[in-house]
Parts: structure tokens; sequence; C-alpha cells
């Protein structure tokens, strides 16, 4: 009895352990993890303040950061299979990775091909697509087509390829944050549309501005 009480303890136990294991796997990618801080990033991957692209301030601090992974040691020195790896940051929090595959590493490999390679990681995807007209999340129809999906309650996990180059790559983010960052994005952009005929008009000035104060200093200085 008492062997039989034990292993139903475990058999519950891996009923929740499972899941949570199964969900750090799908916000992580790379030692990489979702939420994650700016800094840190910069730190893991090697790269300065100065490689950061801020692309509004407000309503909320958007960023990017893209990272190339550097040549792997080896006799011929063959490089990752990962090209780069585009980090998108929500108020210095990392929310999303958009990973693009070097073309030779998956040249003449099928959707099923990827499907496969990648669920011996992740498990089975949660979603297959077929319809050419899917496209990825957070990317233009016409750019990107979503593959397959792999999703927890937190995280998203996309198999893509490219509708331009045929290459493969993935895009993994979280739900809650992307959504936030969406929203964000469209009220930044109607902000900058709102303010670009004021912001046209201070820069004009300042133009204005530096000519005058060049022109007096060299009316001057200038001797003929």
């Amino acid at each position: 009895m008492k062997t039989i009480r034990n292993a139903i303890l475990c058999l519950v136990t891996l009923m929740f352990v499972v899941p949570i294991l199964g969900a750090q796997e799908l916000g992580k990618y790379r030692n990489i993890s979702l939420g994650t801080s700016l800094a840190k990033v910069l730190k893991q991957t090697e790269q300065k303040q100065a490689d950061v692209k801020t692309l509004h301030q407000a309503p909320a601090l958007l960023q990017e950061v893209t990272w190339w992974p550097p040549l792997l040691p080896g006799s011929s020195y063959q490089a990752d299979s990962v090209r780069q790896v585009l980090f998108s940051f929500y108020n210095g929090e990392l929310y999303k990775m958009n990973v693009s595959y070097e073309r030779s590493a998956v040249e003449g490999m099928t959707p099923e091909d990827m499907v496969k390679s990648i669920s011996k990681k992740y498990g089975a995807p949660a979603q297959t697509f077929t319809d050419p007209s899917s496209a990825a999340n957070g990317q233009p129809e016409a750019e990107k087509k979503l593959i397959a999906r792999w999703e927890d309650a937190q995280s998203s996990f996309d198999l893509v390829r490219s509708s331009y180059t045929e290459g493969f790559g993935l895009v993994i983010y979280s739900k809650s944050v992307d959504a936030n960052a969406e929203v964000a994005l469209t009220q930044a952009l109607k902000l900058e549309e709102e303010q670009g005929p004021q912001k046209e008009a201070l820069r004009l000035k300042q133009v204005s501005d530096d000519a005058e104060v060049a022109r007096q200093k060299n009316l001057k200085s200038f001797h003929p």
C-alpha cells in the first residue's frame, strides 16, 4: 500500500510540475527568458547600450536590440544556425524575440521537417497552419507566414516562414505584454501624427535660429 501511495503521489506531483517546466521552456530561448531586463540581455549577448534602438518613449518605452550570434569554434568555424535575433523591450523588459535562421542551415528543409525538429524539444505544437493567409504575430501578412504554434497561458512560440526568402524563423512572445505593446505602439504613432506639425515648426525655427547665430558670428569676423 505504501508503494502504491508513493507512486500516486509522484504522479500527482508530475501533473503539476510538467506544465510549469513547459511554460518555462516556451518563454525561453538560448538561455534568454521573456521578462529579462534590458541590462541583463545586453550582458548575456555581450552588447552595449549604444546598440539599443529606442522606437518610442511614450506612452510606453519601446526599444529593440539586434544580436548576431558569434561564430562557433571548430575546424571550419561554421556559423551558428541562427543568423540574428531581434529582441523587443517594453518598459525595459524583454517581451518578444524574433529569431531568423541562416539560410544555409535550413536549406532544403520543409515546414514538416522544421515542426518535427522543434517538437523534439518543445513537444507537439498546439496548432499547425496550412492556410497561406495565416500571418505571424506582429508581422505584416505579406512578410511572414505562420506554420505552427506552441503555446501556454503566458507565452507563444511561433514557427514562421518568410514569403520572400522562404527562410524559417521563430517569434517568441509574452501574450499579455505583447498586447500592451501593440496598444502602446498604436498610441505612439497616433501621438506622433498629432504632434507632427508642431515638431516640424519647432525644427524649422531651430534651423532658422542656428542660421542667424552663424550669420551674426560671421558678420563680426568676416574679412573680404
